[in-house]
């Protein structure tokens, strides 16, 4: 006997369908937590951090379309629609601030992404344990020093009279040079410290990822006749390629998003024609200048960006190299 399904019929499917798999699910996942008590106590801070600074503020994205007054909150500040982002496209500012925002970041990406790569390639190929281990410890220090500190050290480094500017004059000829306060060599001065201070830390994740590559692929390839150049092209670098795409897809997706703590430390008035940033930007004119709804617009804009540009060389990353994000 056939059954014929009528459209009550497969409606009731459907459901049945999914509340069984919906009790599958949270079946699962209670053994799931059963079983692994211990891991979910650990990453129970990690998902309330998240809620909590990354989740809820979410909610204030509204007053990006408001002209935000604090006394009156979010429900009652008055809603402009998209005025607040015509007015930063229509700023006289908006190409200079994404012009610098995009030049920091390429420069950051061609010379601080690199580095910890070359850094890593290079320290393999160390066989003494004890110095290699010396270089390690050494290069993590930068990282783990204040910003506030850091910048410190390189302004007064950079300024007239300090070490690098004197050094820049001996070699040039020229003289008075302030490295920190000139428009043409802050970029220099900003990719300079981010490589110093986290070319090292960076390299973390290349070479914990090479201590696990089989040193048979390496006595095989010197077998079949190839050199240390060759073994590092044909056996290092391919177990290298996911972490890499990996950490140039997070890259990219923040790629309007810059140091704004550092720069912050490091420019001034002088130097806004190619130091000031989106992130500059913001902090100027929403917590020193109050007017929270056009910052939360650039940021809200920022965010959109970024998240686009993640989705499109994810795309490109499955297609080309065959790895994704998801």
């Amino acid at each position: 006997m056939t059954t014929i399904k009528t459209p009550r019929n497969q409606k009731a499917s459907r459901r049945i369908y999914i509340e069984g798999h919906k009790g599958a699910f949270f079946h699962n996942l209670r053994a799931d937590f059963l079983r692994n008590k211990l891991a979910y106590l650990l990453f129970l801070p990690i998902l309330i951090y998240y809620i909590l600074f990354h989740y809820l503020p979410m909610g204030g994205l509204a007053i990006a379309f408001e002209d935000f007054k604090p006394r009156l909150g979010i429900f009652k500040s008055p809603f402009v629609g998209l005025q607040n982002f015509d007015s930063f496209f229509n700023s006289v500012f908006f190409k200079q601030l994404f012009v610098n925002t995009l030049t920091l970041s390429f420069l950051d990406i061609l010379f601080c992404f690199t580095a910890p790569i070359i850094f890593s390639l290079l320290l393999n190929e160390v066989r003494n344990k004890h110095f290699k281990k010396a270089v390690q410890t050494i290069s993590y220090m930068p990282y783990f020093l204040s910003v506030v500190v850091v910048c410190g050290i390189f302004t007064d480094f950079c300024q007239g009279g300090g070490v690098f500017s004197v050094l820049v004059e001996k070699l040039t000829g020229q003289t008075n040079v302030t490295l920190i306060g000139n428009p043409e060599t802050f970029r220099a001065v900003y990719i300079l410290l981010n490589l110093w201070q986290g070319f090292g830390y960076g390299s973390i994740i290349y070479l914990s990822t090479l201590s696990s590559v089989d040193n048979g692929l390496y006595e095989a390839a010197a077998l079949d006749g190839a050199n240390r150049l060759q073994q590092t092209l044909h056996v290092t670098l391919p177990a290298l390629k996911n972490i890499i795409i990996f950490s140039l897809l997070m890259r990219i997706s923040a790629i309007l998003t810059v140091a704004t703590d550092k720069i912050l430390l490091l420019y001034s008035p002088a130097t806004y024609e190619t130091a000031d940033v989106l992130g500059t930007y913001i902090y100027r004119l929403g917590i020193a200048g109050g007017q929270y709804g056009l910052t939360a617009a650039v940021g809200l804009l920022n965010s959109v960006i970024g998240f686009i540009l993640l989705i499109i060389s994810n795309a490109l990353s499955k297609k080309y190299a065959e790895f994704s994000l998801f």
